[in-house]
């Protein structure tokens, strides 16, 4: 009796372990995998005091650009 219990309990181990360590299908599940976001490209712009300000310059710090055009 023992014998089999430990017989299901070890299935049952195995299951899991081979459906917790399986990595998803995203294909069927129609999802794309998330991708990490590529860094800026290197680029110069002129700030409202027509002073270039450097990418680079901005290292470590959030940068929010905002563009617009008047047509």
């Amino acid at each position: 009796m023992k014998t089999r219990w430990s017989l299901v309990l070890g299935v049952a181990v195995a299951l899991v372990a081979t459906t917790a360590f399986a990595a998803p299908d995203f294909a069927s599940m129609q999802v794309t995998p998330y991708e990490p976001p590529k860094p800026a490209p290197a680029f110069t712009l002129p700030d409202l005091n027509g002073t270039q300000v450097h990418l680079s310059d901005l290292r470590g710090r959030v940068a929010v650009l905002f563009f617009w055009a008047t047509w």
